[in-house]
């Protein structure tokens, strides 16, 4: 169970203290178990991954030609494939024909790149007299790693190329942590879940946009679960819900039909979070349930959502995945970014070769700027100047 929290201030928070607030919350992380390599995709790594063999595991050729031994000319005495052994070493003055990738046999000083080499009968001989190097082409028995090294530490997600690489090394199985279980709550009576608009109603945008987001940040999410505007329905969902972690879209601030507050009340949570100095979405909350469950409770604009997203609800699945925080992105605004004269804001916003410049359509119900978006700017209260350095989040 996550560390106890202390109640939530009265107010909204900094921006920054949010976020902290979300990995306290996370912490310690989810217990570790091990998974085939087939299944730990977008996992995190529980331990370090180390090596479970040199790699390469003996002398290869880089390149299809011939191992050679000694100074040419060469006398060719037969043929090396991939995934056979030598047959046996290889005396000075002669060559074997061999594949890249092929074990090196004893012996054997260089190859000689099949291009470079020029056969004649059973003698071989460089084209180029005298270029030939000892070692040139040889990929030398750990070369990349040795036999117990550690190669990438805990904590690190597990992407297509970490399975390439534990595999590599031997790895039939990982030890990475378990996936927190994510349920959306999407709320709101006006919300369609297909066709066009009509009269009083819109289309749910957050129900596409919000699971492949939190399945990228280590999550286990089902299908979004739309909940009416009743008070008893929202806290049924809350109390029964499964989720180790269940979100929710609209009902934080404080109109005719928000009951989130009251229901997380009624339920018996403590507030961690509530409000948050940042635009948009300031009305964002982050609780925690009696049975050490955790709701982050987003605003129903898209955009708002957005960043309640990346304030609240990635800092919380990252802690509890045991992903590392990572250090910040950086870069310079090409030009003046408009800030909120209290609250951080955060833009969309794309690289040029002079820096970052904002989108249009950002407003709080928008997402046709995020959209285009490569990322979103964290602009300080006040703004910020063109030339200025300022932090990037990975849009969704």
């Amino acid at each position: 169970m996550a560390e106890r929290a202390a109640p939530a201030p009265v107010g909204p928070v900094r921006w920054a203290e949010a976020r902290e607030a979300a990995r306290r919350a996370g912490r310690p992380a989810l217990p570790p178990l091990s998974l085939p390599l087939d299944g730990a995709l977008g996992r995190t790594l529980a331990e370090p991954l180390t090596a479970l063999t040199d790699l390469p595991a003996f002398d290869t050729s880089a390149m299809d030609g011939w191992a050679v031994a000694g100074p040419g000319p060469w006398r060719v005495t037969g043929r090396l494939l991939a995934g056979r052994p030598a047959d046996g070493p290889l005396a000075d003055g002669a060559a074997v024909e061999i594949a890249t990738g092929a074990q090196l046999p004893p012996g054997a000083t260089a190859v000689l790149r099949r291009e470079h080499g020029e056969p004649g009968g059973a003698l071989l001989s460089e084209r180029t007299p005298g270029a030939l190097t000892t070692g040139q082409d040889v990929r030398p028995r750990g070369q990349e790693c040795r036999r117990g090294e550690a190669l990438l530490p805990a904590g690190t997600v597990v992407g297509p190329a970490v399975l390439g690489l534990a595999a590599a090394c031997g790895h039939d199985r990982l030890a990475v942590r378990r996936a927190p279980v994510v349920e959306l709550l999407v709320l709101g009576d006006e919300l369609l879940g297909s066709g066009l608009p009509g009269p009083g109603l819109v289309r749910d945008a957050l129900g596409p946009l919000l699971p492949p987001w939190l399945r990228a940040a280590g999550a286990e999410t089902g299908e979004p679960r739309a909940v009416r505007d009743d008070f008893g329905l929202l806290l049924d969902a809350l109390r029964h819900s499964a989720a180790e972690v269940v979100v929710t879209t609209g009902g934080t601030a404080a109109g005719p039909v928000d009951f989130l507050h009251r229901a997380l009340a009624e339920a018996g949570a403590r507030l961690l979070v509530d409000g948050v100095a940042v635009r948009p979405g300031h009305p964002m909350l982050l609780a925690e349930l009696p049975d050490g469950r955790h709701l982050v409770g987003l605003p129903g604009n898209p955009l708002a959502a957005v960043a309640g997203t990346v304030t609240l609800a990635l800092p919380l699945l990252h802690a509890l995945a045991g992903r590392g925080d990572g250090e910040p992105v950086l870069a310079v605004a090409d030009r003046p970014l408009p800030g909120h004269p209290a609250d951080t804001r955060l833009l969309p916003v794309r690289r040029t070769a002079r820096g970052v410049v904002r989108l249009p359509h950002a407003g709080p119900a928008m997402l046709r700027g995020l959209a285009l978006a490569e990322a979103l700017a964290v602009v300080p209260p006040g703004g910020a100047a063109a030339g200025d350095e300022i932090e990037l989040l990975e849009a969704p």
